[in-house]
């Protein structure tokens, strides 16, 4: 089967993972670049100098985007796999992924109130999804 040809529920899914493993590595990134090469490769034990900055703001915001994605998958799974996907459970499946991506860019930003409300908009999302199984 075609990606094109997938459910929009599934392919939402499919980009989330992959804006997912983005957010963790952009994180990564700076994280190494503020704690160092040699914490990143060691064990690791103790205590972790703190992040800061931008770091910290992309750290708090992949932490973020992990309380969500689970429920997001979790809805957009059962959906699919129950058949009850309708034009509305697909809205909700976009304005999760494009909520998301907007935010990681007004997290690391330090935009408030703005943040906020992408963030409530992709939560609205998840609950559009969720709505197909009622």
């Amino acid at each position: 089967m075609e990606f094109a040809t997938l459910p929009l529920e599934i392919r939402m899914l499919a980009w989330a993972v992959l804006l997912g493993l983005g957010q963790l590595f952009l994180a990564a990134a700076v994280m190494t670049r503020q704690r160092g090469m040699r914490w990143n490769a060691g064990p690791r034990d103790g205590e972790p100098p703190p992040l800061s900055g931008v770091g910290a703001r992309l750290d708090r915001a992949w932490r973020n985007y992990l309380e969500t994605f689970g429920f997001f998958a979790a809805a957009v799974l059962a959906v699919v796999a129950t058949g009850r996907g309708d034009a509305g459970t697909a809205l909700g499946a976009q304005l999760y992924f494009w909520a998301r991506v907007a935010y990681v860019p007004l997290y690391a930003a330090g935009i408030p109130y703005l943040r906020s409300l992408v963030w409530a908009v992709s939560v609205a999302g998840i609950l559009m999804v969720l709505r197909g199984l009622f």
